[in-house]
């Protein structure tokens, strides 16, 4: 990746997507770059990180304020928010609001919204979007450690001798970390990498032993590793005995289900040997986990599992070695830090300890401190649907696309009597149901900070200026809090005031038995808060802090906790069903808010996709559609594109949750989800719905590429995109005649002086058309029969509104591609836009690395998050014959 030259006008700041927390160099111009000095990173970014440039100035901002659909002044937007809140308590008592938060806020913000609702509103209907990805390792570090710590930092995964990945496909949902386990292992071929996790995903490429095991049979493969490490001698005896309690108990759990391991799990005897052996042999390991091991029923036990084999063998605390989660947001960390989720005080403080609820209500001046946790996020919705919460805040998240049982969530914040969003986007899945909507900074105009999965603090620092009327979180909520009365309490006059209140806090009553502690940052000055550097937690006033926690010598207060994880079996499988798995693609963000507006990162995923094994399809050809349908209490369903892959484990199913109502309706994966969640954490399992899978056959498929977004509501399926600068592609399947689409859609883009080029068969139900105007192709409509269409992005770059006029005959435009040259092929690395095609020609001429291809193609060459796809075809064309 090229660096930017040194410039007075270049702004550090902090990615916004991952946990891994990159640091940023971006200036106004839209140039971006990684930071070189941030420890996160070390200059390098992922192809979202690289792509942030262009996010800036993105159409379809919400710019002002709204109240009941129409735009208002904020005085009138803040005013109907502070009444909306004031009635719905005096109508249903304090328990009766609630705000839905996000790990896409910054811990200033954060801090403000969890003051407001636990200290003034005296609720603790607080919940986070975290909450569905991290709440299960939350929830397993309070039990093992007292307190939710990660122990190591990212150069313990460099410094392992074993990296253990487990439920993470690190190379596309963290990048960074995965380019530096890569270069480790490079400089170090010793280095072992083992990768847990049904599917065989992009991660696997390189790893030394892959184990496909069976969904939700985690517990039963860590804790058979326990028995095993005991029983091999690997138990360190002095550490345990010092530090530890618990151990008898849980040897007793892990040893009674030892011995049904590989039933259990589905995986291969000698593998569970090998990475057995692997692991007991080799003292330097890290056993890094995310969301295969939290979204789960027994996701806390999963992690407590994770936990459990470094405690036993003292193999925590030390370089190159410790369990490791990483989070799944930019600031879920942050989120945790300030008590954002519904269970616990600010600054890691609890109701259940003595007094430590008197230290909140004292700092905040709030005699009127919740009393007690309050609702979780799934809960938290369903108290909505049922009317127990007159009125919900949501800020930076979109639950009507991101819980499970989504129909039901759909339901409940249309029912919802007050109902307001904070959001950078005016077309919003959750928006469109409020009341009020108030638009908020993005992440290039917004100050603050944020904490990665390392406790790495990063200052967020804006570089442009505020679009519209756009504002803080931070101080939307200190003037609705100034409006019912509090004003003294919400007084800040910055960000730097709110971290200096936040930092305080966690020295309060704080002599080592917390481990977050950040008090010797409550005194700096707003300059110092403004140049403060990377700064890794705990910062305490009075004593040294230390890079990695539960080493001897490293401990908080009190011993660390073994916790027994027994096996439960799960429930016999239904037949005729497959369990499903959500998570994310390489180049795609959430709900693609704002990666969804940049063309090339949707290049390699242009359509949601079911990733399904061939012999679970079903009869369903490579490429055709199929609807995945719930069952048991959720029954919605699902329709996407099936790509049939021989990496999935047999008898579960892949789809993203990127997908949303605004570009993909009839996609969103978690209508289909039900609301089960794991006892401990009430995290959501979004890893373990059981659905069935059936043929969607329409009547017609087709595509129409066009210079403007027609929407997604043209067919039965339809889905929107961008193909290049200023041209949309839409995905369609109908079920009316095609000859009457092919007329309803080719009406919708008529005008003066243009005409259809069209090729039609009747009888055969196919309809191609290509819209001339002006002498140029500006549209192209392509129905048929069947699912396969000629490929799309040869006739989007014609299409382009910067194309030239092509000088083809019309037959090669209906036919979808040139006479000559290539047919068209998909991206395989967006950066530098080297199609597959690309990478197999050079392959067939004699690269036979990875680097061997980047030196032909410069693919591989920015980001490197294609590298794994690349080492995949190298060896699918190495293999013999």
């Amino acid at each position: 990746m090229d660096a930017l030259p040194p410039s007075p006008a270049l702004t550090r700041t902090t990615c916004p997507y991952c946990g891994v927390g990159c640091g940023v160099l971006a200036a106004p111009d839209g140039r971006v770059a990684g930071d070189p000095e941030h420890p996160a990173n070390r200059g390098r970014l992922c192809s979202k990180g690289t792509a942030l440039g262009e996010t800036l100035n993105l159409p379809g901002r919400l710019l002002y304020p709204e109240v009941r659909g129409k735009r208002a002044s904020w005085d009138a937007a803040l005013d109907a928010v502070a009444e909306g809140f004031r009635s719905a308590q005096d109508r249903l008592g304090r328990d009766g609001v609630a705000l839905y938060v996000s790990g896409q806020l910054l811990t200033e913000d954060y801090y403000a919204a969890n003051k407001f609702a636990k200290g003034f509103l005296g609720t603790s209907n607080i919940d986070s979007n975290s909450r569905l990805c991290m709440a299960s390792a939350v929830a397993a570090h309070r039990r093992a450690f007292g307190e939710d710590v990660v122990p190591g930092t990212y150069e313990d995964l460099e410094a392992a001798d074993l990296v253990v990945l487990v439920g993470s496909n690190l190379a596309w949902c963290h990048p960074v970390l995965f380019q530096r386990v890569a270069a480790a292992k490079a400089l170090r071929p010793s280095m072992r990498v083992v990768v847990v996790d049904p599917r065989r995903t992009a991660t696997c490429e390189g790893a030394d032993l892959h184990l496909p095991l069976r969904p939700g049979s985690d517990v039963a493969l860590f804790s058979a590793l326990l028995a095993h490490l005991d029983a091999a001698g690997r138990t360190d005896r002095d550490y345990v005995e010092a530090h530890t309690e618990g151990l008898d108990e849980t040897l007793a759990a892990a040893r009674a289900d030892a011995a049904r391991v590989v039933e259990r799990t589905g995986l291969d005897p000698a593998d569970v040997e090998t990475f057995f052996r692997w692991f007991a042999e080799t003292p330097r390991v890290v056993t890094l986990w995310s969301q295969g091991i939290n979204q789960s029923e027994v996701g806390t036990d999963g992690a407590n599992a994770i936990i459990n084999l470094h405690l036993l063998t003292g193999r925590i605390g030390v370089e190159g070695a410790g369990p490791f989660s990483v989070t799944g947001q930019p600031n879920a960390m942050g989120g945790r830090e300030v008590g954002a989720l519904g269970h616990v005080l600010a600054g890691h403080l609890d109701w259940a300890v003595p007094g430590e609820a008197e230290l909140v209500r004292g700092h905040w001046n709030a005699p009127n401190l919740a009393a007690r946790p309050g609702l979780k996020a799934v809960e938290l919705f369903r108290a909505l649907g049922e009317g127990r919460i007159g009125a919900l805040w949501v800020m930076a998240t979109n639950p009507a696309v991101s819980l499970p049982d989504g129909d039901a969530a759909r339901d409940a914040l249309a029912r919802a009597p007050f109902l307001v969003s904070s959001e950078v986007a005016a077309a919003q899945d959750t928006a469109a149901y409020a009341h009020v909507r108030l638009p908020a900074l993005g992440w290039a105009e917004k100050n603050g900070t944020v904490t990665n999965s390392e406790r790495v603090i990063s200052r967020q620092r804006g570089f442009l200026r505020a679009p519209g009327e756009a504002r803080q979180d931070w101080w939307t909520v200190s003037q609705v809090a100034r409006r019912l009365g509090w004003g003294d309490e919400f007084a800040w006059t910055g960000p730097a005031a709110i971290f200096r209140e936040h930092a305080a806090l966690t020295g309060l009553g704080n002599a080592g038995q917390r481990a977050f502690d950040i008090s010797g940052l409550a005194e700096l000055t707003d300059a110092e808060y403004d140049a403060l550097p990377p700064t890794r937690w705990p910062v305490p006033a009075a004593r040294a802090g230390t890079s990695r926690f539960y080493a001897p010598g490293r401990f908080p207060a009190g011993r660390v906790r073994l916790v027994p994880t027994p096996v439960n079996d799960r429930p016999a499988e239904e037949p005729g069903t497959l369990i499903l798995l959500t998570g994310r693609t390489r180049d795609q963000w959430h709900t693609m808010t704002r990666t969804g507006g940049v063309p090339r990162l949707m290049a390699h995923a242009p359509e949601p996709v079911l990733a399904v094994h061939p012999e679970d399809a079903g009869g369903i050809p490579d490429g055709a559609l199929g609807r995945i349908t719930g069952t048991g209490e959720t029954t919605g369903s699902a329709v996407l594109r099936v790509r049939h892959d021989r990496g999935q484990r047999r008898g579960t199913v892949f789809a993203p949750m990127h997908w949303t109502g605004q570009n993909a309706p009839s996609a969103r994966v978690n209508a289909a989800v039900p609301p089960a969640t794991d006892p401990v954490s009430a995290q959501p399992a979004l890893k373990s719905a059981r659905v069935m899978l059936s043929p969607f056959v329409p009547a017609w498929h087709g595509f129409l590429i066009a210079q403007r977004d027609l929407g997604v509501d043209l067919a039965a399926y339809g889905t929107t995109g961008l193909a290049g600068a200023g041209v949309w592609r839409h995905e369609l399947a109908g079920d009316d005649g095609p000859a009457e689409a092919f007329a309803r859609l080719t009406a919708l883009l008529n005008g003066p002086g243009a005409y259809w080029a069209r090729l039609e068969d009747p009888a055969g139900g196919l309809h191609r058309g290509v819209l001339i105007e002006g002498g140029r192709q500006v549209a192209a409509l392509f129905l048929g029969p069947g699912h396969r269409l000629p490929p799309r992005d040869w006739l989007a770059s014609l299409i382009a509104p910067e194309a030239k006029a092509a000088d083809l005959p019309l037959a090669a435009l209906l036919a979808g591609r040139a006479a000559e040259g290539p047919p068209p092929s998909p991206t395989i690395c967006v950066c530098m836009g080297v199609t597959q095609a690309g990478v197999c020609a050079a392959i067939a001429a004699g690269a036979g690395s990875v680097a061997g291809v980047g030196e032909r193609t410069r693919a591989g060459t920015g980001c490197g998050s294609c590298k794994p796809e690349i080492a995949s075809l190298l060896a699918a064309a190495l293999q013999p014959a």
